[in-house]
């Protein structure tokens, strides 16, 4: 199969917020500390392999033991990935709307991409900035940071942090299989959840809410321009979610040599 890679401009590195950083017992049942290890925020790459988005709800959260454990009423969350897994490069913007109250995981931030299905808990492997401000209005996180990755937790029974060894072409492989949460003081399992779903090659659909209109599509590149409008609202089974991302100028363009790595 061609691998399609998106294309934009190199950007400059974009600051990265500081992460009320707690703990609860139930989680460190689970966890231990690990040292801290500060993954590299670097500039966008000039192209990704992959890119990827995940609705987040209160009625998708679980706590460790994999029971349903209902997040911040109202609350939901947009999380866009872009990678370059060639690279290890992942650019994340993530908005936040309904989530009050200070963050508090053990890990070194409160906000992750875990290694989980659908219905099932699973090890942190991306730890990323908490979205900011603190209050009551909407958060937001932007940047790109690069592996190796670290999320500040050994798993129980493990000697290493739960980043160590993860690479992003694991989520390509499959993505159904990662999901993405954030966790506060009077939500420790998690305020809102939403599993990741691949971002239709040709069709960039940021956020579960963006919109992309082909300009052109020949056998060596299409070019996708992209404007997304944030709105971010609750969702429950059937109602809408508008999710929030900007992203202008995408250009996807078709690698006809590229393969994916194993």
């Amino acid at each position: 199969m061609t691998r399609r890679s998106i294309t934009r401009p190199a950007l400059s590195v974009r600051g990265t917020s500081t992460a009320v950083v707690g703990g609860t017992a139930a989680a460190l049942m689970l966890f231990t500390a690990a040292p801290a290890g500060a993954d590299t925020p670097v500039a966008e790459p000039d192209s990704f392999t992959s890119a990827f988005t995940a609705m987040a709800t209160p009625e998708q959260v679980l706590n460790g033991e994999g029971v349903a454990t209902p997040g911040q009423p109202g609350a939901t969350g947009t999380f866009t990935l872009r990678v370059n897994s060639d690279l290890d490069i992942v650019c994340y913007d993530i908005a936040l709307d309904g989530v009050t109250g200070d963050y508090m995981s053990p890990a070194k931030t409160s906000t992750h991409l875990h290694q989980a299905a659908t219905g099932a808990a699973g090890p942190p492997r991306l730890a990323f900035p908490n979205p900011t401000p603190i209050g009551d209005g909407p958060r937001t996180s932007s940047g790109c940071m690069q592996g190796p990755f670290t999320t500040g937790l050994t798993p129980a029974g493990a000697s290493a942090d739960s980043g160590t060894g993860f690479t992003l072409d694991q989520i390509e492989a499959n993505p159904a299989g990662f999901a993405a949460d954030t966790h506060t003081v009077d939500f420790s399992a998690g305020a809102v959840r939403g599993q990741l779903t691949q971002i239709p090659v040709g069709s960039v659909a940021t956020g579960g809410g963006g919109s992309a209109l082909a300009a052109s599509d020949s056998a060596t590149s299409s070019t996708v321009p992209l404007v997304g409008a944030v709105a971010l609202g609750a969702v429950v089974l059937g109602a809408v979610v508008l999710g929030a991302t900007a992203i202008a100028g995408v250009t996807l363009v078709a690698r006809r040599n590229g393969t994916a790595r194993s």
